[in-house]
C-alpha cells in the first residue's frame, strides 16, 4: 500500500513546536473526492446532517471505513449525531485544495483532446484549461475558445505563463516525451489519457485515465460469470448398495 506523508493541521511533537507528518494511505486520499462529491450534492438538496451509515450506503463503503478515513484529518462529527453536511463539505474543500482555481494545459488537440476540452465538469470545480498544444496547430484552430498553439513552443510558453496541471492526450508513442517536457518546465501534476504507464520523478503526481483497462477488467468478470453459468453441475455418483452380511449360524 502506498503511504503518503502529509502535514495536516498543527500537530506539535511532544518536544514542542514541530509539525509531525501524518502518514495517510493513498487509497484514503483517492476516496476523499467521492465523499466531497456526495456531500456537495446533499448540500444542494438541502440536507443538513448525514450519518456515516447514510454515506456508506450511498457509496458502497462501510461506515467504519468512512469514519476511519475522516479521522486522519480531524474530528468532524459527534457519535449519534452524524456530520454537519455544510461543515464537512467545507473541510473537504480545504483538504482537497478546492478553495482556489487550478490552471491546466492540454497537450493533444485531436479527437480525444477535443472531447476533453468540451467537458463541462472542469470549470465548476475550479479547473481551467488555459491553453492547448498540438503538433498541427493550424489544422486544429481553437478548442471551444481555447487557442491551439504549436507544441514546439510548449516550454517557452509555460516558462512565461506557468500552469499547475498538464493533461496528456497524445498517441502512446509520443506520450512519454510530452510528459518529460511538462516535468522539465515545472508542471507538478499530470493527468495522462495516453495508454502508457508514464514515468515521472517521485515528486510529480500522475493519474492514469485508460477506459480500455477498465473495460478489460470488466470483461474478465463477464467471461467468468458466463463460464460458471454454462459449466455442468457436479453430481454425486450413485452409492453402491451395502451388502448385508448373512446372519451367523446359530449353534444348537
Amino acid at each position: 500500500m502506498h503511504i503518503r506523508k502529509l502535514a495536516i493541521g498543527p500537530s506539535p511533537a511532544p518536544s514542542g513546536g514541530v509539525i509531525v507528518p501524518l502518514e495517510i494511505p493513498e487509497v484514503v486520499i483517492d476516496r476523499l473526492p467521492t465523499y466531497y462529491r456526495l456531500l456537495s450534492r446533499l448540500q444542494e438538496e438541502g440536507s443538513t446532517v448525514v450519518s456515516s451509515q447514510e454515506l456508506g450506503q450511498a457509496l458502497n463503503v462501510t461506515p467504519a471505513q468512512i469514519r476511519k478515513d475522516l479521522s486522519y484529518f480531524g474530528r468532524f462529527g459527534k457519535q449519534g449525531r452524524g456530520y454537519s453536511v455544510e461543515r464537512l463539505t467545507e473541510e473537504l474543500r480545504l483538504i482537497l485544495g478546492l478553495t482556489r482555481r487550478w490552471r491546466m494545459v492540454l497537450v493533444g488537440a485531436g479527437h480525444l483532446g477535443r472531447a476533453i476540452a468540451s467537458y463541462r465538469g472542469f470549470e465548476p470545480q475550479g479547473f481551467d484549461i488555459v491553453a492547448a498544444y498540438d503538433i498541427y496547430p493550424d489544422e486544429s484552430g481553437e478548442l471551444l475558445g481555447i487557442p491551439v498553439r504549436d507544441v514546439a513552443n510548449l516550454e517557452a510558453d509555460l516558462a512565461a505563463d506557468p500552469v499547475d496541471i498538464g493533461i496528456v492526450a497524445v498517441p502512446a508513442g509520443q506520450a512519454q516525451a510530452v510528459v518529460d517536457r511538462l516535468v522539465r518546465v515545472g508542471v507538478s501534476a499530470i493527468l495522462n489519457y495516453a495508454p502508457i504507464a508514464a514515468q515521472v520523478p517521485p515528486h510529480i503526481e500522475v493519474r492514469q485515465i485508460d477506459p480500455v483497462l477498465a473495460l478489460q477488467g470488466m470483461t474478465y468478470h463477464l467471461q467468468h460469470r458466463a463460464l460458471s453459468a454454462t459449466a455442468p453441475t457436479a453430481t454425486t455418483a450413485p452409492t453402491a448398495p451395502v451388502a448385508t452380511p448373512a446372519p451367523a449360524p446359530v449353534t444348537p
